[in-house]
Order: structure tokens, then C-alpha cells, then sequence
């Protein structure tokens, strides 16, 4: 069930000629912050007869705030049991919700998001009145959604930017994993990616949902609002030719099986009538296309396997096709993957890695109108934003780029990367409109073990170990990494050519077993994942930096999870 209210007070008072004082005429966008002082939109996400989860957006169009508080009553006899992303208290009926240390900015025209869960009897209607520091944003604009049948709105009209005014999906199965950790419900109505990573996962595994299920409960969350629903499209002919974990069901010829036996049925599903007015999102085949830059011909990093995918095409043609039919669909946005900073941002990848980007967006009838934008930092754990350094500092004369971690990279952080890399796909003839998502469901790096300034300057070394956020022992290491915590909770246009945040990878899925597992799922034993592994030429012949007793990517893992909100930044409520 999902229902909402969002309307503007102050609108409806000149609309209706409320007399007041005489005021001199202002500039029309001081008019337009005057006339909609702020708005707050109100969803349930989820009503189980007894509780339910809130998520409350606050969209501020007045002078800049360094703190905020939203106030509201309730009608019937909810009770606020747990929140994120804001402090909320209760007294009666009334309810206070005031920003936490890390987000106590709000700008003009700026929005924050916080969230929580509640109880009830009898009935839980949404409340009709809001302020924000004591001015009344909205009032009950007389619409509701229920849940279930084919949801209202949607044009089947791409736009912009799909998280743009939407909610996201909340994957029912992920969230009752989280909900049932100590500490989990927290996060459990955070949307998160669905990950359709083999034939089986279309109608589902084990008996769990399949995609129409999932497209079915995005219709129900849906309401009369927006939805995102995001998928993973993972299942390539010699999936992750440079990793074991994920190796896939599909061997490195078997490209018509990907086209017939997993695409089409996926595009087939998205082309129902029943789904145009759900924003669907694809993830377009993670870590295939940067591996083919990075770990084939005469590099130190180059696998047998990955030379292989090389020599007969069939990442570009599995991608060029997947993009073209997945594409032809009016409200499906698919976005490539793009690997991360720690991959693509030195300069023999940077600007190679886009060509190989456009030779298979153009491939198979795939044209660049059919990519929406790219992904990066997918299922990986590289840190949003370096505050403590940049790769300009010099340390006695040194370059930052010298340093042992940065290894000469032109990029120490994910963000300055995914908006460097926007600029350069453009450049290789990739739409000017596109969008790019980072994923952040465990790039947060807190806890005690996150520094708080620069390292010293006894050393460039020194200067970077000690200040970065960033706590891996190598940037190449990704597999269940130690101390790693949730990052940025989903959020939409959160910086300059970035569309959205967001959680792909759920957290609490292993990256991959710490010992080899016998299993049916095409899944492999990849040293990575090993915490005794002394490593390879990819991560420098490092430690792996795993975590131990580690099940099989994709299954769940409970001290992870704990681990990574133990870490979180921002932190946890």
C-alpha cells in the first residue's frame, strides 16, 4: 500500500487573493520562493495492518538553513518506533523530525529524505498539515493512492532523469532479510537493485520472486506517484572473465542462448502494457566491458579467459543486444556499467575504456539513444568523496599521484571520477543528457577506523594512508572487504551530472565464498575472497582484505551486514 500527500500552502493563498500587507513587487524567482515557502511529501511505503514505513522528503524553497525541523500531528494513534536519516520525537500525537550533524544543510530549492517505521490501530491515515521551522508547508491536496492494480501516472515518455520525482523499489525479499538483523529495520525500506544473474532468476529461484513478481510489487508500492524499479542484467557468455566468484551459467560461445533464453524473455516481460507507467531501470552487464580494456593482451593483469572474450566479441555483442532490445522499450532506461576509479581512472583505461563503450552501444542494432547514462562503483567499495586530500596536493615536492595508493590515477574518489568519465563518453559521441549513478550501498567507510583530517607530511605515503577514507589495503581488492560500511543513502540528483545514488548491490550479498562451496549456480571459488590470499598483479600482490566464512555471492551474509551498519557514514540514527 502507498499512499501520500504533497501539496503548497502558500499557493492556495494567492490563488484565492488572501488579503495582507502591501509588499513591493519582487524579482520572479524571489516571487516563486515566496509564493512556496517549502513542501513535504509523505509516502507509505509499506502498511502491514499493525505498522508501516514512512519515507518523508522536504523540499525547502525559502532562504538556506543550516538546521531544519518538520512538524506534524497524526490523527489516529501512531507511534514512531525507529527512524534514519532524521531524529524524530513524539509527544501525543505530535511529531518533530530535525535534521541530524550530517545533514543539516538544506539549501534554497535543496531537498533532504529521512524515514521510519511506526505502529498503529484502527486506522493510519497520512497527516494533513506540515511545517518546516514553524512555516506551514502543505496541506491535504485532496489526492491518495492505493496500492495494487496498474498504478496511476506514467507516460511511458522517457524522461531526464527517472529517479527524478519517484520513489524507488524497495525489494520485499531483501527487506525482510534486513529487517530480521538486530539494528536492520533501519535501513530495510531502502530500495536496492533486483539482480536477474542467471535464466532461473526471470521467474524466480527456490520458489522466490521472479521478475513479474517483482514488477507486480513495484505496481503495488507505486500508488498514484512514480517508481523506479531497478534490475541488474548480469548473465553474459563467460561472465567476469577475470573473477571466479561470478563466473556464470553461460559459456564464452553461447551468445545466441544469452539472446534467445535471457534476453528476450526479460525484454518481452518489460514490453507489457501492464508495466509502462513503472520507470524501469537496467544495469547493463556488470565489470564485462571495462575488463575487456584492462585485463587482456600483453598487460600484467590480462586473463586467458578475458583474451578469449576479446578475440570472438560476444561481450560487445551481448551488450550492443541487450541494449537494443531492452532500449525499444518507451520506459526503460539502461545504464552501462563503467567500473570505477580504481579501474578505469588512469590514463591507458580512461579514454579507451569509452571507445569500448560506444563500439558496443552501436553493435547489434543498439544505437547511443538507447543508453540513458552509466553506472559506476557497482558492488564495489571505492569512497564516494576524499575530503582529506586531492590528487592535485603535493607532500615535500611529491605528487599525491606517486603515492603507493593513488599509483599515478588521475582520481581519487568515485565521484570526481563518474563526472570526469561523463565528460569524456560525451566527447566519443554519447548523448549530451546522459546520467550517471554511483553505487554506495558500501562506500560509506565509518566508524572509529575513518580519519578525521590529513595524514602527516612526513611522507606523500603517510599523507594519503593517513587521510584517506578508503580503509582497503589495496584499491584493487573487492571482494567482502573488512570494514567497509554502507555509504550515501539513495538519493536523486545529488551532484552535477549525476542522476542518483543508489543501492545496487544490496547490502548483506556476499561478493563471494571464502572457501570453494559446491553449488548449481555457475558460481566459482575466486582467491579474492580468500582473507589468507596474499594476491596478484591486480591488486598489487596485496592481502585480499576479505572478510572470513563468506557464502556464495549473492546469498546472504550476516557479519557483513552487521559490519557494514556498524560503519556507516553518515551513520546510522
Amino acid at each position: 500500500m502507498s499512499r501520500t500527500r504533497t501539496a503548497v500552502f502558500a499557493a492556495l493563498a494567492l490563488v484565492a487573493g488572501v488579503s495582507g500587507p502591501a509588499v513591493a513587487a519582487a524579482p520572479a524567482a524571489q516571487a516563486a520562493i515566496s509564493a512556496i515557502p517549502c513542501t513535504v511529501d509523505y509516502k507509505i511505503q509499506n502498511d502491514w495492518g499493525s505498522g508501516f514505513t514512512a519515507a518523508v522528503t522536504v523540499t525547502n524553497n525559502s532562504a538556506a538553513k543550516s538546521s531544519w525541523a518538520v512538524k506534524w500531528s497524526y490523527a489516529g494513534n501512531q507511534k514512531v518506533s525507529s527512524y534514519w536519516n532524521a531524529k524524530v520525537s513524539q509527544s501525543g500525537t505530535a511529531v518533530t523530525a530535525g535534521n541530524e550533524t550530517y545533514n543539516g544543510t538544506l539549501a534554497t530549492g535543496g531537498s533532504v529524505s529521512f524515514g521510519f517505521n511506526g505502529t498503529y490501530s484502527g486506522s493510519n491515515a497520512v497527516p494533513t498539515a506540515f511545517t518546516l521551522d514553524g512555516v506551514t508547508c502543505n496541506v491535504d491536496d485532496g489526492s491518495s493512492g492505493g496500492g495494487g492494480g496498474g498504478g496511476g501516472g506514467g507516460t511511458g515518455t522517457r524522461v531526464d532523469n527517472p529517479y527524478s520525482g519517484a520513489k524507488v523499489y524497495v525489494n520485499p525479499e531483501w527487506s525482510a532479510k534486513a529487517a530480521a538483523e538486530t539494528g536492520g529495520s533501519r535501513i530495510s525500506s531502502q530500495p536496492t537493485g533486483v539482480w536477474l544473474d542467471r535464466i532461473a532468476a526471470i521467474n524466480g529461484v527456490n520458489g522466490g520472486m521472479g521478475l513479474r513478481d517483482h514488477l507486480d510489487a513495484a505496481l503495488a508500492q507505486k500508488g498514484s506517484g512514480e517508481e523506479v524499479v531497478q534490475l541488474v542484467v548480469y548473465d553474459l557468455p563467460g561472465r567476469d572473465c577475470a573473477a571466479l566468484a561470478s563466473n556464470g551459467e553461460l559459456g564464452p560461445t553461447e551468445i545466441d542462448k544469452y539472446k534467445t533464453q535471457f534476453i528476450d524473455p526479460i525484454a518481452a516481460i518489460l514490453s507489457d502494457s501492464k508495466y509502462a507507467s513503472l520507470r524501469i531501470v537496467t544495469t547493463i552487464e556488470i565489470d564485462s566491458l571495462p575488463n575487456l580494456v584492462t585485463n587482456t593482451g600483453s598487460r600484467a593483469t590480462a586473463t586467458a579467459n578475458c583474451d578469449t572474450m576479446l578475440a570472438n566479441g560476444n561481450y560487445v555483442k551481448g551488450v550492443g543486444y541487450a541494449l537494443a532490445k531492452l532500449g525499444a522499450i518507451p520506459n526503460v532506461y539502461n545504464y552501462l556499467d563503467a567500473g570505477h576509479h580504481g579501474w578505469l581512472g588512469w590514463d591507458d583505461n580512461f579514454a579507451p575504456a569509452a571507445n569500448v563503450f560506444k563500439r558496443a552501444a552501436t553493435s547489434e542494432g543498439a544505437t547511443v539513444d538507447d543508453v540513458q547514462g552509466f553506472i559506476t562503483n557497482t558492488a564495489n567499495y571505492s569512497a564516494l568523496k576524499e575530503n582529506n586530500f586531492t590528487v592535485n596536493d603535493s607532500v615535500n615536492g611529491t605528487s599525491v599521484r606517486q603515492s603507493k595508493w593513488v599509483d599515478w590515477n588521475r582520481y581519487v574518489d568515485e565521484l570526481s571520477f563518474a563526472q570526469a568519465f561523463r565528460t569524456e563518453l560525451v566527447s566519443v559521441g554519447f548523448n549530451s543528457g546522459i546520467g550517471m549513478l554511483i553505487d554506495t550501498s558500501r562506500n560509506g567507510w565509518g566508524g572509529s577506523a575513518r580519519p578525521a583530517g590529513p595524514g602527516p607530511t612526513t611522507s606523500v605515503d603517510a599523507y594519503v594512508d593517513g587521510g584517506r577514507y578508503d580503509r582497503r589495503i589495496h584499491v584493487g581488492n573487492w571482494c567482502n572487504q573488512a570494514g567497509a560500511g554502507l555509504g550515501e543513502r539513495p538519493q536523486a540528483s545529488p551532484a552535477t551530472g549525476i542522476d542518483a545514488y543508489v543501492w545496487m548491490k544490496p547490502p548483506g550479498e556476499s561478493d563471494g565464498s571464502s572457501s570453494a562451496i559446491p553449488n548449481d549456480e555457475g558460481k566459482g571459488f575466486d582467491q579474492m575472497c580468500d582473507p589468507t590470499y596474499t594476491g596478484n598483479a591486480r591488486n598489487g600482490n596485496s592481502m585480499s582484505g576479505a572478510l572470513p566464512n563468506a557464502p556464495l555471492s549473492g546469498h546472504w551474509f550476516s557479519a557483513q551486514f552487521q559490519q557494514l551498519m556498524a560503519n556507516a557514514y553518515p551513520p546510522l540514527s
